[in-house]
């Protein structure tokens, strides 16, 4: 294999979560008082995929004149009852497994907090985890390389022979940012790949898949 040590996004990536994400979002807006008929849930989906969960919420709080800080507390409340639901997209678990089977070293770097930690033991894959970074340590966001370069450096890891795997161009530019390849995971082509001109550039698991193990 080209690539030997895999750091993974997770929203997006190794679990399908947005669509519960954006259904939390949804509720969120509702409980603003924001009418059904007025929202565009294909939208907030695409907002979030395109940026971030806190640009949805600056967009749409903006929009429909609510307060930030509420929509992202009420939105937060309802996740938490709802993420535990989410599953990998299907054949990821089978990827991760078969990359270690061959020598593969895996990394977490999320902006989630446990929360995806208690998913990867759920579905059986946390072992095969060598290290991780979540919301809950003190680094800067993606795309600042802080947070790669700490899980390079501590597990002695080449960067000649790693890669960042992710959903969105900050996902790339964190891992071009560390001196390291990226591959840019887009289900629905919604990302512009000429932003951050990804090593690896595929639509699904298959795709993925075929260019992770050559």
């Amino acid at each position: 294999m080209t690539y030997q040590s895999f750091f993974w996004d997770f929203d997006g990536t190794i679990f399908d979560t947005y669509p519960i994400m954006v259904q939390a979002f949804m509720l969120a807006l509702t409980q603003q008082r924001v009418s059904e008929i007025e929202l565009d849930e294909q939208d907030v989906y695409e907002t979030m995929r395109q940026h971030s969960l806190g640009t949805a919420v600056q967009k749409f709080s903006a929009h429909f004149s609510l307060q930030a800080d509420q929509l992202e507390r009420d939105y937060r409340q309802n996740e938490k009852g709802t993420i535990q639901q989410a599953k990998p997209f299907p054949g990821m678990v089978e990827l991760l497994q078969e990359l270690a089977s061959q020598g593969g070293q895996h990394y977490l770097l999320t902006h989630r907090n446990q929360s995806a930690n208690q998913l990867l033991a759920a579905a059986g894959i946390k072992k095969l985890f060598t290290d991780e970074v979540t919301s809950e340590q003190p680094f800067p966001r993606k795309p600042n390389p802080a947070s790669l370069n700490a899980l390079i450096e501590r597990n002695g890891v080449s960067r000649e022979t790693a890669i960042m795997i992710g959903d969105r161009t900050l996902d790339i530019e964190a891992g071009h940012n560390a001196g390291i390849a990226g591959a840019l995971f887009d289900p629905g082509r919604l990302i512009d790949s000429q932003a951050s001109h990804p090593e690896i550039n595929v639509t699904n698991v298959i795709g993925l898949r075929e260019a992770l193990l050559q």
